[in-house]
């Protein structure tokens, strides 16, 4: 075995958390680096791929030098990145345009046409199980061939993140599984969903190759092994989507057992071995475990609403106070407000829906303000928001595919706030437990791909060897009714305001 370590990269949205982790599970180092969101047009949101590249740079460098772990030691490289990513790839091997996000809502126009071509949203969903929005890979895929054919033309492949970072690292081009199903997958026969591309006059000839999340790509070519300083041919390997390196890192990757994913995002999952249908704007991905999928119901919006307030109604705070300090007058803020917030209703769609509702044009809203609230609030009603989001999307996984969940693992750098995780307990009506490394649950999923791919673990049920159940909150029976009631009165906002959400924002948003 050449090495006992591994320098596994959480890709987010904001940012890039590298961390270096051993054979066993123990994180020696970790680093952070942010980049910026770029908003050309409204509802459009691009990166720079070569920010992504940057930072990978830069974090790989900050953990190997505060470390005493030599080059030679490293087992492995792998990627754990942001889903739904669109960065051409020209014949010259340069990027031709910036990476479109999955949060960027362009290809409206282009959605429509494509379920059209089925004969209509009713039939598209008859078939594939859900519709499609602007936000879908395949839509923009046909926007980039309507809108810029000069680019379109030029594209040799389309990667998502994690395929661009794998080709910087080892020059070669692929894409994993779990990434693929951002595009259209086929989780039964492992392949590409062809007639998709075919419908959407696609050519499949832009798609890379298929791997799986624990082959190995390649080795760091000299050029990336320079900028990392690394030893060229360090291996690097699959990786897959955050999602799924989540799932993986908070146990739950057991036949039905779920878990929610706490940060920029939110999500919940279900791991599972059937290839289920897609319903209520749920999607059946390949796990990272090859031999796994995972049932999961993105909500866009969490950790980034809970930023925005912090902006809107903190600023003062913010400029006198540390990070920490401003979380805390929050929490002490918000306990202040008795459960349901004196009826007081914050929707999280201040990026669109995907799960349990898919929309485009949904933005969030504020119901039942009233002269008593305060901005504890605010703060409260943000997290029974989310809570409300999560639990219309359990009760849809139970009544769609008869899941019976009584539990969840939670996740992400959400979950250290225990007044969060009561709320969430109490809003969902589930137990709910926490684990001992809940911000480095992708880090660790990441890793497992590496420890199983290279046979030092025997499968990714071995995860369990290092995350453990930290904490348990169990759900207030006291609160039930309150939120029994705002619960439908959460629903009954999106059905009655869903028109006017369209008619607000239908041509504010298709600039195109």
């Amino acid at each position: 075995m050449k090495g006992r370590y591994v320098i596994a990269h959480d890709v987010g949205t904001s940012s890039n958390k590298a961390v270096l982790i051993d054979i066993k599970g123990n994180i020696l180092e970790s680093a952070t680096v942010e980049y910026g969101l770029q908003y050309p047009n409204p509802g459009w949101v691009e990166q720079s791929p070569e920010d992504y590249w940057q930072a990978i740079i830069n974090s790989t460098k900050k953990v190997m030098a505060n470390s005493k772990v030599k080059t030679s030691e490293i087992l492995g490289i792998v990627y754990t990145t942001q889903a739904m990513g669109i960065i051409p790839l020209g014949r010259d091997r340069n990027t031709l345009m910036n990476n479109i996000t999955w949060v960027d809502g362009r290809a409206e126009k282009q959605a429509n046409r494509l379920m059209n071509r089925f004969a209509g949203k009713t039939a598209f969903r008859s078939f594939v199980g859900i519709e499609i929005t602007g936000k879908d890979v395949i839509a923009k895929l046909m926007w980039l061939k309507e809108k810029r054919k000069d680019i379109y033309n030029k594209t040799h492949k389309v990667l998502d993140v994690n395929g661009y970072l794998k080709y910087k690292s080892t020059g070669k081009v692929f894409a994993e599984w779990s990434g693929a199903c951002s595009y259209a997958f086929n989780v039964k026969k492992k392949d590409w969903e062809r007639i998709f591309f075919k419908i959407a006059g696609i050519g499949t000839d832009k798609l890379p190759d298929l791997i799986r999340s624990i082959d190995i790509v390649g080795g760091l070519t000299k050029e990336a092994a320079r900028e990392l300083k690394l030893d060229e041919g360090t291996p690097v390997y699959g990786g897959c989507d955050d999602t799924q390196s989540a799932a993986v890192g908070t146990g739950a990757i057991g036949e039905g057992q779920a878990h929610i994913y706490l940060g920029t995002s939110a999500w919940v999952g279900v791991t599972t071995k059937k290839a289920l249908k897609f319903k209520h704007g749920a999607a059946c991905l390949q796990s990272a475990d090859p031999n796994m999928n995972l049932l999961v119901g993105i909500t866009e919006s969490a950790g980034a609403n809970l930023e925005w307030l912090i902006e809107r109604f903190y600023g003062c705070e913010k400029e006198a106070l540390k990070t920490e300090d401003i979380y805390k007058l929050m929490d002490e803020e918000a306990s202040k407000v008795q459960a349901g917030s004196e009826h007081l209703i914050f929707t999280p769609w201040l990026l669109g829906e995907r799960c349990p509702v898919s929309t485009t044009t949904t933005r969030g809203t504020i119901f039942n303000l009233s002269l008593e609230h305060t901005r504890g609030h605010f703060v409260r009603a943000l997290a029974e928001g989310i809570g409300y989001n999560l639990r219309w999307i359990i009760e849809n996984y139970e009544k769609d595919y008869g899941f019976k969940i009584s539990s969840l693992r939670i996740t992400g750098g959400g979950s250290k706030n225990d007044h969060w995780m009561q709320i969430f307990a109490d809003v969902i009506q589930r137990k709910i437990e926490t684990t001992n490394q809940p911000k480095m649950a992708g880090a660790i999923g990441a890793a497992m791909c590496v420890f199983v791919g290279s046979g030092i673990y025997k499968g990714f049920e071995e995860v369990n060897k290092i995350v453990k159940k930290h904490k348990v909150f169990n759900p207030d029976p006291a609160n039930f009714e309150i939120y029994n009631k705002l619960f439908m009165d959460y629903k009954n906002i999106y059905r009655s305001l869903k028109g006017t959400y369209i008619n607000a924002n239908n041509k504010r948003f298709n600039l195109n």
